[in-house]
């Protein structure tokens, strides 16, 4: 598909609102195949936009996917980054302040900048969405809470800038309130940056109609005992109905048209997710623990109604929406991704996870996947479920792709040797736990 060249279009500088949930697969969304109606506002804004079919994460867990979305950058750069995710307080387990970030860019150009809803870089008083580049914030800063006594794992999780503040609700409600005010409310004559974060339809799986299953687990955010497909696609379609209700503020306040709007997932899916006809979930660099939905919608500028088959992946939308407000990248920390609407370029993705000792590639149709020492090859085009290994039918393909991922990982900093993996989130505790 070919893209209009949005650097010789003169005109308004365009809003971004960048839409973020948390675990969903893959083919959750009926627009990306999913069996269940549980997102008609998302389904349309596919309608009216881009749908991506190669849209990856950069991690298949939390903290470090959103470094690369905050810096546009390879997480591995950061120490956060390595953890997976982020479950300690530590002065060295967070997004330095000091460190250029979408936001941060944005605004010092002149934006009015919000994050609501789930940081997960790090605990004050070392990190915060204040430090690094937003004017607002509201939300949670660990990596789940509770939706009605928004508890996280160190206790109540809930805040207004760097003030705990009480308020009740379900949180997906809270945070969607929140961002239609931010969207009614936004500061006349400036373009804005809304980062709307959902915790949703991560753990603990709860509805508006779940109270009580919220008092039954009390202070305790551990919730893998709970939860149906019923009530995940549920969650779904609550945060799908928020997505709408920005949507329709947008229009209220005749930004719609040139706001670029981009929803995704932080992962790939967890046990109640639909990842068909990828494999593997959330803590897997098989297809289905990296492999996201990307949804853009931009009236003014993109095509409307299309597929988008280019490799994507969550670090790219920073250049993309430096290059679309006319913004420079810090010359002291280039940038790993690129702008996906720009001259379209060759490259590999990569991959590296502590947890099992993962890495893959991602070069055209091919990917390289190592877990635990067994290697693999894998024609995406004709393999999305990665069940047949063609290592040995294809073994120039094989050491090209595994001699250039280690090329890429010795051009990162090393693996810390103390890189957490926190067992909760693991694929062994779900599978456990799944009986």
């Amino acid at each position: 598909m070919d893209m209009p060249d949005t650097h010789d279009i003169n005109s308004t500088r365009p809003n971004f609102v960048f839409i973020l949930a948390d675990d969903l697969g893959y083919a959750d969304l009926h627009c990306y195949g999913g069996r269940a109606h549980c997102s008609p506002n998302l389904d349309k804004m596919a309608d009216e936009g881009l749908l991506f079919t190669n849209g990856y994460a950069n991690s298949s867990v939390c903290s470090p996917s959103r470094f690369a979305i905050a810096t546009g950058r390879y997480q591995h750069r950061l120490r956060g980054g390595f953890d997976e995710p982020i479950a300690a307080v530590k002065p060295e387990l967070g997004l330095p302040p000091e460190h250029p970030t979408m936001a941060s860019l944005l605004r010092d150009a002149g934006y009015a900048t919000a994050l609501i809803g789930k940081w997960h870089l790090g605990s004050l008083p070392w990190f915060s969405p204040l430090k690094s580049g937003y004017d607002e914030f509201f939300g949670h800063r660990t990596g789940a809470v509770d939706f009605f006594t928004h508890n996280g794992f160190g206790g109540h999780d809930l805040w207004e800038g760097d003030e705990e503040i009480f308020k009740e609700g379900y949180l997906t409600d809270l945070l969607t309130d929140r961002a239609v005010d931010f969207v009614k409310r936004r500061p006349a004559g400036k373009p804005f940056l809304l980062s709307l974060h959902y915790n949703a339809p991560h753990w603990p799986w709860e509805t508006r109609d779940d109270e009580q299953e919220s008092k039954r687990i009390g202070r305790k955010i551990q919730h893998l005992d709970g939860g149906s497909v019923k009530t995940y696609l549920e969650m779904i379609r609550v945060m799908d109905e928020g997505i709408g209700r920005v949507l329709a503020a947008l229009d209220d306040v005749v930004a719609l048209e040139n706001t670029l709007i981009v929803f995704s997932s932080d992962n790939g899916g967890e046990r109640f997710s639909d990842n068909y006809p990828l494999i593997g979930k959330k803590m897997d660099l098989l297809e289905g623990g990296i492999r996201v939905p990307y949804i853009v919608r931009w009236p003014a500028r993109l095509p409307v109604g299309e597929t988008y088959d280019r490799l994507a992946i969550g670090m790219d939308w920073m250049p993309t929406f430096l290059a679309a407000a006319g913004v420079q990248a810090h010359p002291d920390y280039p940038l790993d991704g690129i702008d996906l609407f720009g001259a379209e370029i060759e490259r590999n993705l990569y991959w590296r996870m502590v947890y099992r000792n993962q890495k893959a590639v991602r070069s055209g149709v091919w990917k390289y996947l190592s877990i635990d020492g067994s290697e693999f090859l894998f024609d995406l085009s004709l393999d999305a479920r990665e069940r047949s290994n063609i290592r040995y039918r294809e073994p120039e393909k094989f050491e090209e792709l595994r001699r250039a991922y280690s090329e890429w990982d010795f051009s990162m900093p090393p693996r810390p040797e103390n890189a957490a993996v926190t067992l909760e989130y693991t694929a062994e505790t779900m599978a456990k736990s799944d009986g």
